[in-house]
């Protein structure tokens, strides 16, 4: 008996469904990192802590012996208000805080939560790739069928696009809902409000429901964030994702949102109760703070990022990359073919040897890896030094 068999018949020890997941790439990646002493743009994580107000608030909490026991189920009361008040603010959405707020841990399991919830063996699932990693693997832990509808990169704008055409033409009759990412991890696309809305008729016309993940929300460097909830017919059928860690740089935290109709959420829940049941109980109450922030925290978060993200892309075009600016997150797409090679996975593995830099394929966010093969992504969420740094290894690339 291998270590990779059990049992009668040799049988994998592995549950099927999962049988095409390794060790996520953000994990690889971040090993190679510390390994090889590389300047880490690979994973998606801040080099610097939030507001220190919230980093308070957290120990505040801790010493007040607040959250040190299990939490309520659906999160701290203090939170769900805090979520349904930022709805409001932000957006102009009313949701009930006793019924239609959901605190997990994290937007990751938010989206596994509401996959186990919402699908069952057989239904399909269609989302937009490239996809974060989770996706694929919550939609086959819950039996569904991912259904990928691809963006793809327009080089004249230097942007990807959806074709709604094609979007229509994937839905079918076993086709449960749609799992949507705006801004969209790792393209930085922002959907239009013309788009969003094509997306809420379709919706509606097959009578879908969405799953819509949104923890970029206030990182929209160009244009501007719709929920999807928010358009005609979508209140009822849209379970809405959110989390603290993008928007506060806490992202060890792992404190996400679910907001929807009760009986959306009540499905999420029944399948969240038997993940973590309950987290971060401390965590919670710092950051209902956080949510209460003026104005001009997002404000400036959004103008330090932008100021990052053209400093970065101006490196990387000068070091020889096809660049696609990003509308919103705060990752990079490039297009290592002008550097003469077309392989992402080599590139990236060779990448921290050559230049000091780490940095992930994309080809893994893809079902047709062909199609992500010659991408690759930077994040940008780094101090401005160590980006300065990173652009001056990379310029070796092209010989500077």
């Amino acid at each position: 008996m291998t270590a990779m068999t059990a049992g009668h018949a040799g049988r994998p020890l592995l549950n099927r469904r999962l049988a095409e997941f390794g060790t996520t790439i953000f994990a690889e990646m971040s090993a190679l990192a510390t390994r090889t002493g590389a300047i880490n743009l690979g994973q998606g994580f801040p080099d610097t802590d939030g507001p220190e107000t919230v980093r308070e608030a957290a120990v505040r909490a801790l010493r007040d012996g607040r959250g040190n026991q299990y939490p309520p189920g659906p999160g701290v009361p203090e939170l769900r208000h805090a979520v349904a008040e930022h709805q409001q603010r932000f957006h102009g959405l009313h949701y009930d805080p006793e019924t239609e707020v959901l605190v997990t841990a994290g937007a990751t399991e938010a989206i596994a939560a509401a996959l186990l919830g919402l699908v069952e063996p057989g239904d399909e699932v269609v989302a937009l790739e490239p996809y974060y990693d989770s996706y694929a693997a919550s939609i086959a832990m819950a039996g569904g069928t991912r259904v990928p509808v691809t963006l793809r990169p327009h080089a004249p704008t230097g942007t990807y696009r959806l074709d709604l055409d094609e979007l229509r033409d994937a839905v079918t009759d076993r086709t449960r809902l749609l799992l949507l990412n705006t801004p969209h991890n790792p393209t930085g696309t922002v959907l239009s409000r013309d788009e969003l809305a094509a997306i809420a008729e379709l919706c509606v016309e097959r009578d879908l429901l969405a799953v819509t993940d949104e923890v970029y929300e206030h990182l929209v460097l160009d244009g501007e964030h719709l929920p999807l909830a928010g358009f005609p017919g979508m209140r009822e059928r849209t379970v809405t994702i959110s989390s603290s860690g993008k928007t506060f740089s806490f992202t060890g935290w792992k404190v996400g949102w679910v907001t929807a109709t009760p009986a959306l959420v009540t499905a999420v829940r029944t399948a969240k109760q038997y993940l973590t049941y309950v987290s971060a109980g401390p965590f919670q109450y710092a950051v209902a703070e956080a949510l209460a922030l003026p104005d001009s925290y997002y404000t400036e978060l959004r103008e330090g990022l932008r100021a990052r993200r053209d400093l970065l892309a101006d490196g990387l075009r000068e070091a020889g990359f096809g660049v696609f600016t990003p509308a919103g997150t705060y990752f990079i797409t490039t297009d290592i073919r002008p550097l003469g090679t077309s392989d992402g996975v080599s590139f990236c593995l060779s990448l921290p040897e050559r230049a000091g830099v780490v940095a992930v394929p994309t080809q893994v966010f893809y079902d047709h890896a062909e199609a992500g093969a010659p991408y690759v992504r930077f994040a940008f969420c780094k101090k401005e030094e160590v980006l300065a740094e990173a652009v001056s290894r990379l310029r070796t690339l092209a010989g500077g």
